[in-house]
């Protein structure tokens, strides 16, 4: 896999709901772990599974992965990240200002936009943290479906005009006046992502052209936040074998079609193809499986050669049956 051999200190995994991400960068994490690296697995998505493709639970604080040395695993919580973004925003002006004006900023801060924010808050905080950057050698993110993820990319793009066009002195950010200190650091968290030295971004698909489609259109949207260090890993290719039913042997042509047909802005990527697995990847022990030199290949159960002849009565019998 090339997102494993051409890694850089921080990969991130990002794609479609449903793709894949989670079961990717778990094994990858793994995989690193596994060769002696101090990694940390973060996710970043507001409908993680993370626990269940673990199979241990995960909270917002660090904390080793069992049966896995060297790897350590966080959740951001989005709902528990705003609760604490808030406490951070407010927390400063309680029993300075007066209780109108505190749940005035409280309701500032309530909506769907403060969720985003802090999760994005948890996020550069991760990357710029000397604190983290000095105990692991690698971090993987298990990010949040594209639009989210790029949503929160744009943020420090588009606060310069929010800033100069607010007049109410709050925001879902918070205070104005306390703005350019955290405007900073979140221009700080995209750098990091625009090196390339320290930073890959894997757009993780499925082998249709929908799926390709959104991948390329995320490249895109990508590239123009500056963010070209980006790899593609299609995952669940199904290869039909020798003797497969006709079924098996249709997806496989709809897999490889698709695979021919794959969008111009995705071809100069460094790719990586991920077979359909013949198992479910859950666990530590599956989850190290998943990138094997030679996966076993999901194929169809093909029929008998020559189809058992029912004994008349049977036949006879079931025709009085749905005769009532």
């Amino acid at each position: 896999m090339l997102f494993l051999s051409l890694a850089t200190r921080n990969l991130f995994f990002t794609g479609k709901g449903g793709v894949g991400k989670t079961t990717i960068s778990c094994a990858a994490a793994i995989h690193f772990a596994d060769r002696g690296e101090k990694v940390l697995l973060v996710c970043t998505d507001p409908a993680s599974n993370l626990d269940d493709v673990l199979e241990t639970q995960v909270s917002s604080v660090p904390a080793p992965v069992p049966g896995v040395e060297n790897l350590q695993a966080l959740n951001i919580d989005p709902e528990e990240a705003a609760r604490q973004y808030r406490e951070k925003v407010i927390g400063p002006y309680r029993g300075v200002l007066p209780e109108s004006a505190l749940t005035s900023m409280e309701e500032q801060l309530s909506g769907a936009c403060t969720t985003e924010i802090a999760a994005f808050d948890e996020f550069a905080r991760l990357l710029g943290s000397k604190d983290v950057s000095g105990q692991f050698d690698r971090i993987v993110f298990d990010t949040a479906p594209t639009g989210h993820t790029l949503r929160l990319l744009q943020l420090p793009s588009a606060w310069d005009g929010f800033i100069e066009n607010n007049t109410s002195g709050t925001s879902c950010l918070g205070p104005l006046s306390g703005l350019d200190a955290q405007h900073q650091v979140y221009k700080n968290a995209i750098h990091f992502l625009q090196d390339g030295e320290t930073s890959t971004l894997v757009l993780v698909c499925r082998p249709d052209e929908a799926s390709l489609s959104e991948a390329a259109r995320t490249s895109a949207e990508l590239a123009e936040l500056g963010i070209n260090n980006q790899q593609i890993a299609i995952n669940g290719i199904f290869y039909a074998e020798p003797g497969d039913d006709s079924t098996a042997r249709s997806l496989s042509a709809q897999h490889k079609n698709a695979l021919a047909a794959c969008p111009d802005a995705l071809r100069k990527l460094p790719r990586s193809e991920l077979p359909l697995l013949s198992f479910a990847p859950l666990g530590i022990d599956k989850l190290r499986q998943v990138f094997a030199d030679t996966p076993a290949p999901v194929t169809s159960t093909p029929g008998p050669a020559n189809p058992i002849a029912l004994p008349p009565d049977f036949i006879e019998l079931c025709k009085n049956i749905a005769a009532g």
